[in-house]
């Protein structure tokens, strides 16, 4: 079989303070760099993406594989009209002129929003469809954080999701799909689909699959591909793109329409019986941070604080300071809090060098209202030129360059600074600058769940916070204007009205 690969992976905070543009794209952001043609096999194999699993599996089957690009940019705000049409436009053209093909197989994330397109993964779909035609199947994996349009639906032939949040499958998921793929070449005719819709929208902290119910319902997901239900999926959703089609959907794919129709009603009023079960327990900055000493001073091991309204994952800059000042305005000690990203102050470290103080304003850049830069004297403990290896289970064997890097210490607490942006999701992302993380007794996390695959093993605890930042835990504080009318913005929770919204913005 004679298949085209390509990836292009962005989760889009419409909310958040940059956006991202083509140069982003190029140097990956915890990604993989920008790749074409043969480096895309040669970097991909042993990497925890989607592209390596699609990979694997087309070497065992011994497809002729049609590499064309992939890329992808750590998540933000709106992907650049620029950066989109370069990278969609390489990705069309490649496809294209790659001949006759038995197949497409994409690695894709499912909620990217362009500064000129509200679905930026169901534009890319259409437009593959345009040049291969209407019998070449195409299948992609996609991220369980998707907003899964009809659009995609309607494009593609076959749409897998993550189910796991940390998302330890994404290779096995770009291997389900390509496999999905094989099927859909071998037997020459699509499969019947059932897509549902939820109506509320879910805290991204609350949807990680070590705790309930998202534990159970994922199970139940894997558990109902069985049979004439050919594969089974279910996007828990970004809930901070302000687009109609944002939220919690079910996809069923089946040998017959009723199969496919059963799969997806059961598990749609197994999400609806599940909605107030999607809670937890939340701490304001300083609140948290004195549970976590008191916890500390009996503990054996370090008590991991999630920033998770700074999280880069979820389209926040990761320079927010109020975990920071949190941590010095009680007097915590033997903490560390990673990454702050401030390139001008990882330029100073170096300029100053290793055991020097210098006096900087920290962070605090990206204007979110109730965070300001922290100026003080720190101490330079440690430089690095920002490569690391980032061999966790999240990361899977990455290696990222975050650019000049150091450790900054001031009273009692280690700062990781860096010049790029990359999830604080791997115990290496301390160790590039010598802090041992173990060896803390807390640590500070800017992350929402997928630090918790590498550091869950190592934690005494883990408490979430909400230090100001570009992703509010409640998607109720965000000012919606676009979302579908009636949905809930958490669960059995307020509901959006666009009369409302509309009558705010005139206000």
């Amino acid at each position: 079989m004679r298949v085209a690969l390509a990836g292009f992976l962005h989760e889009t905070n419409t909310f958040a303070p940059s956006k991202a543009t083509y140069a982003h794209f190029v140097q990956g952001g915890g990604y993989l760099p920008m790749s074409r043609g043969a480096d895309i096999l040669e970097r991909c194999p042993g990497v925890n993406l989607g592209i390596s699993g699609i990979v694997a599996h087309g070497r065992e089957a011994d497809w002729e594989m049609v590499p064309v690009l992939w890329t992808g940019a750590i998540p933000s705000a709106h992907v650049t009209r620029d950066a989109y049409e370069r990278i969609a436009g390489e990705i069309v053209d490649g496809i294209a002129a790659a001949g006759a093909l038995d197949g497409v197989c994409l690695d894709l994330h499912g909620a990217m929003v362009a500064e000129h397109l509200d679905d930026g993964e169901g534009e890319l779909l259409a437009r593959i469809r345009r040049v291969v035609g209407p019998d070449v199947p195409i299948a992609a994996s996609l991220d369980l954080h998707g907003n899964t349009t009809q659009r995609m639906v309607d494009a593609a032939d076959l749409l897998v999701a993550f189910r796991t949040y940390p998302h330890v499958d994404m290779a096995e998921t770009g291997r389900r799909a390509a496999e999905g793929l094989g099927r859909l070449m071998e037997r020459g005719r699509p499969f019947a689909r059932a897509f549902r819709r939820l109506p509320y929208l879910t805290s991204i902290p609350w949807q990680c699959t070590f705790i309930e119910p998202a534990k159970s319902l994922y199970a139940e997901v894997a558990a109902l591909e069985a049979g004439a239900v050919a594969s089974m999926s279910y996007w828990m959703g970004f809930p901070a793109a302000d687009i109609e089609e944002c939220g919690q959907t079910v996809l069923a794919y089946g040998e017959t329409q009723e199969a496919a129709d059963r799969a997806a009603d059961h598990l749609h009023a197994r999400i609806m019986a599940s909605e107030s079960a999607f809670a937890g327990r939340a701490y304001q900055p300083d609140e948290g941070v004195q549970e976590a000493m008191r916890i500390a001073r009996e503990a054996s091991r370090p008590v991991v604080i999630a920033d998770t309204q700074d999280n880069p994952g979820a389209g926040g800059d990761s320079n927010t300071t109020g975990m920071l000042r949190a941590l010095l305005r009680n007097g915590a000690t033997n903490a560390a809090i990673g990454m702050i990203v401030d390139p001008d102050a990882a330029q100073a470290a170096h300029e100053a060098g290793e055991g020097a103080d210098i006096d900087i304003a920290l962070g605090g850049q990206s204007g979110i209202p109730g965070d300001v830069p922290l100026a003080a004297t720190f101490h330079v403990e440690k430089l690095s030129n920002g490569d690391l290896h980032a061999t966790g289970p999240y990361y899977g064997g990455t290696h990222i360059n975050v650019g000049p890097s150091a450790c900054l210490s001031v009273g009692g607490v280690r700062i990781v600074v860096a010049s790029h942006k990359a999830q604080m999701a791997d115990l290496a992302m301390y160790r590039f600058v010598g802090i041992e993380p173990t060896e803390a007794a807390i640590l500070v996390n800017k992350s929402s769940v997928h630090f918790r695959a590498d550091f869950d093993p190592i934690a005494e605890t883990v408490l979430v916070c909400t230090a100001p930042g570009p992703m509010p835990l409640d998607a109720a504080d965000l000012p919606w204007t676009r979302l579908a009318d009636g949905m809930r913005l958490s669960p059995n929770g307020p509901v959006f009205r666009r009369a409302d919204a509309r009558r705010a913005m005139e206000v």
